[in-house]
């Protein structure tokens, strides 16, 4: 049997392509069919698979599951590379443990977990960063009916096959180059003497009337977030920019919310984005102090976890990830994770280099991105310079442009230093983040067949009571709040006799209840012993049964979501 590291094609290493990394993701079906199946949830326009990595022995059996996706926004590329390196881990467990080094209790728990990894959502968003380095939110498409306003159209104008930035010389400028840097534009101040720059994206003006160049916009080449358009409190573009025509527009998004219904035994759910260096939790609609309190005391324990192996810190959406105050985000991925399908759902932003750069935390982590000074970018080029080899502020040439004029080309690649960890810093990032998710996954409900009892009664009959218990940390249900959701059955018994009967054959299907878990999450006051006591056996029910005759009783217990187990009872 290979190794899992003979297998790697350097994705701790490096950002893979599309085909690279289904290289990468059928190089371990392959090797283990018995461990990894390799599904396609979704076909884009331009003909890529949106690969589903399944890991976990006898993969259709239900029982609790994670999900791991990354890649949704088309340049932030590490979410791939981290998301691989979970299923990575995943396919550990079970054929090279010892390299974990994990406590024996929580290997137990997490080879009994089911994982769903799909490393990359926007495969064609991705590739197209890639391949020509272009700015691009989701995906490369654009099918809105033509208005005929005159619009930006990035891409590649030099013929060199990528597609940068292109400044121009303008004394009303808002840019100038900063001294201590050269070629590094900056903000413009008033002490500055110039020359002063105009920015825009390489490329060319459609309906160009010569005279007024438009402004680039976010979302301007298309109007497609995929992070926009799921079904939570889905909002149409006027009110979200990135919605899409309408929910679940999109073939990626289409794929995900349709896989994910067909699976309720998802319970906890992690969505990689870069960067920032920073986990985001919900609630994104409304603050902590509406949120139910069992699950931000969950929430608090994935927080104590991730600042143990990454050191990122957890925010609220609402509180403290917002763009605009008061104003939550519509159709976000991590909130329909959360809110609709009762996932223990949450953001990484991946990669901190507001941190590398020393800047100070702000009173809202989202203010970071705003609040980069002039001194910020120069150290950030000499780090690029000294530590990225350059990458990220290539030299800028002239050209010609045929609309514009005399421009000059190059000076931003944002795509590895900025946006994405230098690559040699990939592989820290990925074993840490990996490492992390899989003490969340270790938090799943597991049910067990505990005691059989049998007591003969007169006539030839036999009382056969089975008791069912979750020794999981959470409860049967997932998350607390999840209780609320139609899909969230509790636990039911069915029954099936051989060679012998039921009394009342209508005993064959019982309900049994929601089973409780074990943990409680941090800063509940549980561990304060003024009074002391704990739940009663809330994690536990049983399910009798009247059997006349002699034979065996098939009995099966569970639910949707917390998985079943069986057993023969000789009777």
């Amino acid at each position: 049997m290979p190794l899992l590291a003979d297998l790697s094609l350097g994705f701790r290493n490096s950002y893979l392509d599309h085909d690279r990394l289904t290289a990468q993701l059928r190089a371990w079906t392959e090797a283990f069919p018995s461990l990894c199946r390799l599904t396609s949830i979704a076909r884009t326009p331009e003909g890529r698979d949106v690969w589903l990595a399944t890991i976990g022995p006898d993969p259709d059996r239900i029982r609790p599951a994670v999900w791991v996706g990354g890649n949704i926004h088309a340049a932030e590329l590490a979410g791939s590379s981290v998301a691989l390196a979970i299923a990575e881990a995943a396919l550990q467990l079970h054929l090279e443990p010892e390299a974990l080094d994990l406590p024996p209790p929580i290997m137990d728990r997490l080879r009994q977990v089911v994982f769903f990894v799909v490393p990359r959502i926007t495969p064609d968003g991705a590739d197209c960063v890639l391949r020509v380095g272009r700015t691009l939110r989701s995906v490369p498409r654009d099918a809105r009916v033509d208005r005929g306003q005159p619009r930006w159209i990035p891409g590649d104008i030099d013929g060199d096959g990528q597609a940068r930035a292109m400044r121009v010389r303008d004394p009303g400028g808002e840019l100038v180059e900063a001294a201590e840097f050269p070629g590094l534009l900056v903000e413009r101040t008033l002490e500055d003497e110039g020359p002063f720059y105009k920015l825009y994206p390489e490329g060319r003006i459609e309906y160009f009337d010569g005279k007024h160049v438009p402004s680039p916009y976010f979302l301007g080449d298309n109007p497609i977030d995929l992070n926009r358009n799921f079904p939570w409190t889905w909002a149409p573009a006027h009110e979200q920019i990135g919605a899409g025509p309408y929910a679940v527009s999109e073939p990626e998004v289409r794929g995900i919310v349709e896989f994910a219904t067909a699976h309720p035994e998802i319970f906890a759910w992690l969505d990689l984005h870069t960067f920032g260096g920073v986990v985001i939790r919900p609630l994104g609609h409304a603050p902590d102090a509406k949120m139910d309190p069992e699950d931000l005391a969950i929430f608090r324990q994935l927080e104590a976890w991730m600042f143990e192996h990454t050191g990122y810190p957890t925010v609220s959406g609402y509180e403290e990830f917002l763009y605009e105050a008061d104003k939550p985000l519509h159709g976000d991925l991590s909130d329909y994770a959360y809110n609709q399908r009762g996932a223990l759902g949450y953001v990484i932003e991946l990669w901190d280099l507001f941190q590398r750069l020393g800047m100070v935390r702000p009173a809202k982590f989202v203010q970071y991105y705003d609040r980069v000074s002039r001194a910020d970018l120069v150290k950030l080029a000499w780090w690029d310079r000294d530590e990225n080899s350059g990458r990220s502020f290539p030299p800028w040439r002239p050209f010609d442009h045929p609309q514009l004029g005399p421009v000059e080309i190059g000076g931003i690649d944002p795509r590895v230093g900025i946006w994405n960890p230098p690559l040699h810093e990939l592989d820290a990032v990925c074993i840490a983040q990996a490492r992390a998710f899989l003490q969340v996954a270790a938090l799943a409900p597991r049910l067990g067949i505990t005691d059989i009892r049998r007591r003969p009664l007169p006539g030839g009959i036999t009382r056969v009571d089975v008791e069912v218990k979750n020794d999981g940390y959470l409860g049967s249900y997932g998350l607390p709040s999840a209780r609320k959701l139609d899909f969230n059955e509790p636990i039911y018994a069915i029954a099936r006799a051989d060679g012998c009967e039921l009394v009342d054959p209508g005993t064959a299907h019982q309900i049994l209840g929601h089973l409780d878990g074990w943990g409680r999450g941090l800063h509940t006051g549980a561990n304060l012993p003024a009074y002391p006591g704990s739940r009663g056996t809330t994690h536990a029910a049983w399910a009798t049964y009247l059997v006349r005759g002699t034979g065996a009783l098939d009995v099966r217990i569970g639910s949707c979501r917390a998985g079943f187990v069986t057993a023969r009872i000789a009777v």
